[in-house]
């Protein structure tokens, strides 16, 4: 297991990267030029500016997240080859600077939603929230007329700056289904992959987030049968996925244990992240203990030790203690003590593997 942490880059986040080579464990960061819009090529200055100050400090870039896939692509209108050129000539500089993985997502309009970015829990710290009956039913019309006016419903997962699109995306979504998305998805991989492959760099896909429909939307990528279906497009190595025990965990009836063990080997970047689900299918994010949500982090990080990970792994979204004012869900605080967490259980496993092996060499 390759411990990585995400970083937004210098003016764009609280963290710093002096802190984050701090984290034991820790040797690379997993970021994006967050200011390129979806669909542009890379400037090569830019990426090269990231690699010098990331260098600088002893951690690699091998993992970005992302580079986003632009709506006309996921529509599969005529002006995608534009932005698929775009995505290729990206992958190919990125492959100059050592990139290994990149992992991007395939959903419409929005990325990963809540409807709460500051949710008090019982002690006093703060998680995004995502609260089912704020979202079920409501007609999209509406809801890009609340968030134009600031209404209390957030997307934190949207870029402010696309709000102002939201009515011609939605327009354009109208009529499209699920099989048009897997359709536009084929499409895409077909292109992308064989670039990605040549320069040895995995095209990791992501859970939608939540794992289900939301404002009538079609969303693909929602447990093990949509993973079966991907890796079915394409059979090359290159086609992969981001498995995120939040996303797919917000849904109990996926079985993340039986899914590493199924896909392991198409997995080469991992998120980690414990939600807790109440009744009604709300969910909050919660600490990465296992006690402490209703993922069993601890069960999902012995199968990848099982299965021998030696994929990129971070820590998800944390939750908010100590004061500290933060992009929501990307604190130091709690992802640092997640990463404490997830190498406790992994180290665990490891000298308990090595005490077996000592005795099977004594018998």
């Amino acid at each position: 297991m390759r411990m990585v942490f995400r970083w937004f880059g210098e003016g764009n986040d609280t963290v710093t990267l002096d802190q984050i080579r701090q984290i034991p464990g820790v040797e690379g960061i997993v970021w994006a030029l967050h200011d390129v819009p979806a669909g542009e090529e890379w400037p090569m200055d830019r990426i090269i500016e990231v690699r010098d100050q990331a260098n600088k400090y002893g951690l690699h870039l091998d993992v970005v997240e992302s580079v986003n896939v632009h709506e006309d692509i996921k529509l599969g209108l005529p002006t995608r080859e534009l932005y698929i050129q775009n995505y290729i000539r990206t992958i190919e500089k990125l492959a100059q600077v050592g990139v290994k993985v990149i992992c991007y997502n395939f959903m419409p309009i929005f990325d990963w939603a809540r409807t709460e970015l500051h949710k008090e829990m019982e002690d006093g710290s703060t998680a995004l929230f995502f609260e089912k009956a704020k979202i079920n039913g409501v007609d999209p019309m509406e809801l890009v007329l609340g968030i134009t006016k600031n209404s209390a419903l957030t997307m934190p997962g949207w870029e402010p700056e696309r709000l102002v699109h939201l009515t011609s995306l939605f327009e354009a979504y109208s009529g499209v289904t699920v099989e048009h998305l897997w359709d536009n998805l084929a499409y895409f991989l077909e292109a992308v992959v064989p670039v990605a492959e040549k320069h040895g760099i995995r095209m990791a896909i992501h859970p939608d987030d939540p794992p289900w429909s939301i404002f009538g939307l079609p969303r693909i990528m929602t447990g093990a049968e949509s993973i079966r279906r991907l890796l079915s497009l394409n059979d090359s190595p290159s086609n992969s996925v981001t498995l995120c025990s939040g996303s797919f965990g917000a849904n109990p009836d996926n079985d993340l244990i039986a899914m590493i063990g199924e896909f392991h080997e198409q997995i080469p970047f991992a998120h980690i992240r414990n939600v807790k689900i109440f009744e009604n299918g709300d969910f909050i994010e919660t600490s990465h203990r296992t006690q402490d949500g209703s993922v069993n982090i601890a069960g999902v990080v012995r199968a990848y030790h099982e299965h021998g990970f030696t994929g990129y792994c971070r820590p998800d979204h944390g939750r908010h203690i100590w004061g500290e004012q933060c992009r929501p869900g990307y604190g130091l605080y709690d992802r640092a003590l997640g990463i404490m967490y997830l190498w406790g259980v992994w180290d665990a496993l490891e000298q308990a593997k090595a005490a077996i092996e000592k005795e099977a060499g004594r018998s």
